[in-house]
């Protein structure tokens, strides 16, 4: 299994928050190759400024494993992560973050800030993003343009 197969995943989560008419963003961490934790948005449908796909699926692997440190896990999302998100990944002691499409607006990797190459910090991730980077911004695209024109998605 590559990089490519668990943003697929990731992808999916994505396309069930975009169902359920939250932004489109899924996220799943995996350790030793397996999937371990699985979350997509649900600020809206959760009443909760915190309900990022990342956090979710931290929460998810972190109750899995009966840990809250994921030292030797990954995290893939469809989206770069926030500051908030940047801030939960580094405090989980996550090894590398796998992200799909660039987020000019909040991106907390060098698209606003990069929080990830602050040196003082006590932590440190690998970060690759654009892996399906396209498949992911239109994802993010379509959903926003659908809003705009008062569309709904189907399930």
């Amino acid at each position: 299994m590559n990089d490519e197969f668990y943003m697929r995943e990731a992808l999916s989560l994505a396309r069930s928050a975009e169902c359920l008419g939250e932004v489109p963003v899924g996220a799943v961490v995996v350790c030793d190759g397996k999937i371990v934790g699985r979350g997509f948005n649900s600020p809206i449908g959760d009443s909760d400024p915190t309900a990022h796909a990342e956090i979710a699926a931290l929460r998810d692997a972190a109750r899995n494993r009966g840990n809250y440190r994921l030292p030797d896990c990954e995290l893939f999302v469809t989206l770069e992560p926030c500051a908030m998100c940047a801030g939960a990944i580094l405090q989980a002691r996550i090894s590398r973050v796998v992200y799909g499409a660039r987020d000019l607006k909040t991106g907390a990797h060098g698209s606003v800030v990069d929080l990830f190459a602050v040196e003082q910090l006590n932590h440190h991730t690998e970060i690759v993003g654009g892996i399906l980077a396209e498949e992911c911004a239109e994802l993010l695209s379509g959903f926003f343009a659908a809003r705009r024109t008062g569309k709904q998605v189907e399930a």
